[in-house]
């Protein structure tokens, strides 16, 4: 990177990065600066940029210190806090307690001023009540009292160890102009009442009454655990104070009703985003009389609702401006909710993981289709090859970039050939856990054009095939250049051999291989709610090999003759 006086955005992966790169990309004319993938980097990293960068507008840091050996001291983010005077909004997803403990509520007495946004992806609900404390605590008079802490601050995402009443209290009280707040909690044993979030808590949310974007999770990371101490009663308390509320999100609520749901429903009428996880007493009842509202939602999200029926869908749907529906886990819907969804005439994303549909129920989807960006149906068992035919063939003009058919027992590479003839011009592909697809498939693949007059080769940017039952060393010849020009996200078994997968990766560097069952991608906690879309006019340098001539790859070349030979 060479001296760039203009340079005001960078974003970098930085898995191959450590402390000796700081100097060559923190600039002071950055005001954006997104670093991902840190674990090599030590706390340096946040003392460099609060040293030079004064002009920053935007920092996310990603698993900064990860690495063992690589510590940050609190004065790092002293220095990050004290030198970054512009700074509007601040992202730290790392574990902020494991280094940080000591004063860490203090030096946020040196943050910017101008700060409205501030998201941390690990901090233990103790730091939160104390950093937000109007009293300096014991070591000072009685009577003293610091400045306000984050005076600015609008939006608020907190990954918490648990989410509880003081807490909640503390955050509505102290932050006036709060708009947006984000909360999650991933306990690891079963929270006692006083480190848990009661019907008093809710009570405490949106002091102010500006708060527009609501979002309480109760993850199951680590524990099967629910918000055990809130039920209709707290949703009626809490409602009453958010009727301007325009986003809801609420996750592991076991003891919340139908009436306590309907209460949220019917007393937001500004409601557009509705997000609701392990609703185990969720019904059909909550959407009875939804048309009688006045609501207008575009998000619904209704995951792990074992109670939903494709009833409760055909009542959904008379919100016919969704764009995104997310049915994942709901395992009682079927063909009749995919019948009410062809009805709704903008919708983008459609998740429905784990449901009871059939390749015939698939081709209801024909009416929405040609407007569909992201189609999931993992898991649904009863699907077979007939399902790409029933969803696509015909149909021209589609936008979908984005189909996962993972975890499909009956899906073939018969099924794939299909998917290749019908043009789909798909950019993420996932199948993994399918143990009938196999070689074919990415032969296929290889040699499917979107578009004669423009693309060479297949578009795909992220193909995930982990422990599909086909796939050999064949495979990787088609995995290598020039084939698959625009890759950049590959998942496989690493067990089909690893000298392969390794040369495969030092050949394309810009390839990241996965052999570990992740999950390809580069979503936080969960972005099916968003729409992350690729730039696909951009020119890749593999891509270019395509038209310039053939490439002969001398690496995998030595490989497969090695492997040959054994």
């Amino acid at each position: 990177m060479p001296p760039n006086p203009y340079l005001k955005s960078l974003k970098l992966d930085c898995a191959r990065l450590d402390d000796s790169a700081i100097n060559v990309f923190v600039r002071d004319s950055l005001h954006e600066l997104y670093l991902r993938n840190c674990a090599n980097f030590s706390g340096k990293l946040l003392s460099e940029i609060g040293g030079k960068c004064a002009d920053l507008r935007y920092l996310y840091l990603g698993s900064v210190a990860e690495k063992r050996g690589r510590p940050i001291h609190i004065s790092d983010l002293e220095e990050l806090l004290r030198g970054c005077t512009q700074l509007e909004e601040l992202i730290l997803m790392f574990d902020v307690p494991l280094f940080l403990r000591h004063k860490f509520a203090q030096v946020w007495a040196l943050a910017s001023e101008k700060l409205t946004s501030l998201e941390i992806g690990c901090v233990s609900s103790v730091m939160v009540t104390e950093l937000l404390s109007p009293s300096l605590g014991h070591h000072r008079s009685p009577n003293h009292v610091r400045p306000p802490i984050l005076p600015g601050i609008q939006k608020l995402c907190l990954s918490v160890d648990y989410i509880t009443d003081t807490m909640v209290s503390t955050i509505s009280n102290v932050l006036m102009s709060l708009t947006h707040l984000d909360l999650r909690d991933a306990p690891l044993i079963e929270p006692s009442s006083a480190y848990d979030l009661t019907n008093s808590g809710l009570q405490q949310i949106n002091q102010h009454g500006k708060l527009k974007h609501l979002s309480l999770v109760r993850s199951q990371e680590f524990l099967i655990t629910y918000f055990r101490r809130v039920n209709d009663l707290g949703m009626l308390l809490m409602a009453d104070k958010c009727a301007n509320m325009e986003s809801i999100c609420l996750g592991g609520f076991c003891r919340v009703t139908d009436t306590g749901f309907k209460t949220i429903l019917h007393s937001c009428s500004s409601l557009y985003k509705l997000r609701v996880s392990y609703g185990t007493h969720l019904t059909d009842l909550v959407f009875h009389d939804i048309s009688a509202t006045s609501l207008s939602l575009t998000h619904v999200s209704l995951r792990w609702c074992n109670l939903l029926t494709n009833h409760a869908i055909k009542n959904l749907v008379s919100n016919t401006c969704l764009k995104i529906l997310d049915l994942r886990d709901c395992k009682h819907l079927g063909d009749g909710a995919l019948r009410s969804i062809s009805t709704l005439p903008e919708l983008k994303i459609l998740l429905l993981d784990g449901s009871d549909i059939s390749d015939f129920g698939l081709s209801y989807l024909r009416g929405v289709i040609n407007s569909l960006v992201s189609l999931s149906v993992r898991g649904c068992k009863r699907l077979t090859d007939k399902c790409i035919s029933a969803l696509f063939e015909g149909s021209s003009k589609l936008e979908l970039q984005q189909l996962d058919l993972s975890n499909l027992p009956n899906l073939s590479d018969n099924g794939v050939l299909t998917l290749a003839k019908c043009r789909v011009p798909i950019s993420e592909l996932r199948m993994r856990q399918c143990p009938l697809i196999g070689d074919a498939s990415v032969m296929a693949l290889a040699s499917m054009q979107v578009d004669e007059d423009r693309w060479h080769g297949c578009r795909l940017r992220l193909l995930d095939l982990y422990n599909c039952g086909g796939i050999t060393q064949l495979s990787f010849w088609w995995l290598k250049k020039p084939y698959f020009p625009r890759l950049r996200w590959l998942g496989v078994t690493g067990s089909v051999s690893r000298d392969i997968v390794d040369a495969l990766a030092r050949n394309r560097p810009f390839l990241r291989v996965a052999c570990h069952a992740e999950e390809l991608g580069s979503n936080q906690w969960d972005n099916s709610h968003g729409l992350y879309m690729h730039d696909y006019d951009e020119v890749d340098e593999l891509e270019q090999l395509l038209e310039e001539g053939e490439y002969i790859d001398e690496e995998m070349m030595d490989v497969d003759n090695d492997a040959e030979l054994l």
